[in-house]
């Protein structure tokens, strides 16, 4: 992209609003040069031009690169080596409440490179969240980035915390995708933890810098963390989640919807509960589920659950049909287990044998029973 493409998109973050569909679609008709003409001219886009106009004339797009500069922060944009290609699915995505299309660039704090993000897992949900949904939260981040992926969610109270946290406790990368100018704070609470991923690994925003956390700026990041990653893991979510939007977007980007089941009484999981039921999450329990479903064929299949196997199992059946009328402790006459078994005499005879000499049964003085290996 050339210098003055760069000034165009970085005059057009300042003035619009993150995620605003309208501007973001013009963006990508008349490429943001081409809009920023328009606007000036205040020519046919009245819709857009009324809410940006006054902004206009105070951006200094070279001005903000420098401040960004001296904060240590860049700004992103397609075209450039770094710019994560899966955002461009955006682009087909359609509008939630008038939020939607590809930013027209990222700012972004930290060493961690976007590209790196092609893989990542999204691991988000409630900011009132349990003990259980944080543990679950962390655990999930700390096996994902075991994995060798990135964690990705939205630096808020609660799970989003608690996956960042677990990242950070395995030396796995993890980034903070933020409502608020990627220079802010956001929880303040979260201070030490946001300094940290903006120093080691990264704090990204399509807010320009100072921009405040308005509640609609939440739902504007909510698409970006859907398709910045793989797959959208959502631990605890209830019948009103700002969790539930980031899901609406993941689907909307056919990428892996997935659930953490959580206690049937707790209000903090009806919401995942609801997306279970009806198909639209698949159930996980912990990180081999989650590396499994967004991993390529054949990696990181995670095997059927299967209770421990007792030597007794690799047994024929009619051997473990006569084991299993044989007493555990006081003998038994061996026409009595073979009434109980339901076999010949003969037959049962050859059997308790066959399992004598493999420690199965042992003869005492009165007949047979169970042997060390069958106890």
């Amino acid at each position: 992209m050339s210098d003055d493409e760069r000034l165009a998109r970085v005059t057009l973050s300042v003035v619009g609003e993150p995620g605003q569909a309208r501007m973001l679609d013009l963006a990508g008709q008349l490429g943001p040069r081409g809009l920023l003409q328009r606007l000036r001219e205040q020519s046919d886009l009245s819709d857009v031009s009324a809410a940006v106009t006054g902004r206009l004339a105070e951006v200094d797009p070279e001005r903000e690169l420098a401040q960004a500069e001296r904060q240590g922060i860049r700004f992103v944009i397609p075209g450039d080596p770094e710019w994560p290609a899966q955002l461009d699915d955006l682009a087909t995505a359609g509008t939630l409440q008038e939020r939607g299309g590809v930013p027209v660039g990222l700012w972004v704090k930290g060493p961690l490179r976007l590209t790196d993000l092609a893989g990542s897992v999204a691991v988000v949900g409630s900011r009132s969240s349990t003990s259980y949904g944080e543990r679950v939260a962390g655990d999930i981040a700390a096996a994902v980035g075991l994995g060798g992926r990135v964690t990705v969610s939205g630096g808020a109270f609660g799970i989003d915390y608690a996956s960042h946290r677990g990242a950070v406790s395995t030396g796995s990368p993890t980034v903070a995708v933020l409502a608020c100018g990627a220079d802010r704070v956001y929880p303040a609470a979260h201070r030490e933890m946001l300094t940290y991923l903006g120093r080691e690994h990264a704090v990204v925003s399509e807010a320009p810098l100072g921009a405040a956390p308005h509640r609609i700026r939440f739902l504007a990041r909510n698409r970006l963390i859907a398709a910045l990653t793989r797959g959208t893991v959502v631990v605890e979510a209830a019948a009103r989640s700002g969790a539930l939007n980031t899901v609406n977007w993941a689907q909307r980007l056919n990428r892996p919807v997935m659930g953490v089941p959580g206690p049937v009484t707790s209000a903090c999981s009806v919401g995942i509960h609801h997306l279970i039921r009806s198909g639209v999450a698949m159930l996980v329990t912990g990180g081999d589920d989650v590396l499994e479903l967004v991993g390529e064929a054949g990696e990181h299949l995670v095997a059927d659950p299967r209770g421990p196997e007792e030597p007794r199992d690799a047994l024929p059946v009619r051997e473990r049909q006569v084991l299993d009328a044989v007493p555990v402790a006081a003998g038994a006459p061996l026409s009595s287990i073979a009434r109980v078994a339901g076999l010949g005499a003969e037959e049962v005879r050859g059997i308790l044998g066959r399992l004598d000499e493999r420690g199965f049964v042992e003869a005492d003085g009165v007949g047979w029973r169970l042997g060390a290996a069958a106890r």
